[in-house]
């Protein structure tokens, strides 16, 4: 009786330990992997930027680290991606990091500027490869997709009532201005740019908690799916701001659903 439910056992036994190794090769895959994303993005945006164009005549490479050259190239792309974006009489977005301003501008015009009260920007984004990132941000990037606490509702416009006798009161109020403001704007660059409410009081902690989560779990599993693959999962280097409550609200209701944003770094 005794050898029966031994011999039982080590099957079971074995089962666990195949699931655990499995469980662990997986991790460590997706460890390895993950580290290896930023440099494999930073490896195809040299090949899209530099080797690109550079077969009929191979350029010095002194100038990819001109600091007199880099900060006229980056002046350059930043006011061509606006006059691009000025050119379709929408509202757009205009980020700039030196100054910590964020703007919404219309052809040409800013029309609304706030000041970030922080920015973090991954490490890709800073100071290194300036050729390479300020071609990145060179160009509008598009959104999209965006992930936000709170709807997103277009401006409505009402025509003022000729005496009080006509006057209707909003039947449904805007919920937004007791829910925390934090949302995620993915771009066809593959820069995202995250921006979050300032103020955080009890109730606001837990909703951003629960929506920064949310978010992880998306990119978790969606760099799993590439590791289950065996492929090295997409990088996306972020921006990361914080803006008082009102002017993070302003500036996504504002915002078109396919808008356009250019950075100056």
């Amino acid at each position: 009786m005794y050898d029966y439910f031994e011999n039982n056992a080590l099957p079971k036994k074995s089962f666990l330990i195949a699931i655990v190794a499995i469980f662990l090769i997986v991790i460590i895959l997706y460890m390895v992997m993950s580290v290896m994303a930023p440099s494999r993005k930073m490896a195809e945006l040299k090949k899209q930027f530099i080797s690109a164009g550079t077969d009929k005549k191979q350029p010095d490479n002194r100038i990819y680290t001109d600091s007199a050259y880099l900060a006229l190239l980056k002046d350059k792309n930043f006011y061509q991606a606006r006059v691009a974006m000025a050119q379709t009489d929408s509202v757009y977005l205009t980020i700039t990091l030196p100054d910590s301003l964020i703007n919404l501008e219309i052809s040409g015009v800013v029309v609304h500027s706030s000041r970030m009260t922080s920015i973090s920007t991954s490490k890709m984004l800073k100071k290194g490869n300036d050729f390479v990132i300020s071609s990145l941000l060179g160009s509008p990037m598009r959104i999209v997709k965006d992930f936000a606490t709170i709807p997103k509702e277009p401006i409505m416009v009402k025509i003022a009532p000729k005496d009080t006798s006509e006057y209707k009161p909003d039947i449904l109020p805007d919920t937004s201005d007791f829910e925390p403001v934090s949302f995620i704007l993915i771009t066809d660059a593959g820069v995202d740019i995250y921006i979050y409410q300032e103020e955080t009081g009890r109730g606001d902690r837990f909703k951003l908690f629960t929506f920064d989560l949310h978010n992880r779990l998306r990119n978790f599993g969606r760099s799993a799916a590439s590791v289950i693959r065996f492929r090295i999962p997409e990088y996306h280097p972020r921006i990361m701001i914080r803006l008082p409550k009102a002017e993070a609200k302003a500036i996504y209701r504002a915002i078109p659903v396919n808008g356009q944003i250019s950075v100056y770094r």
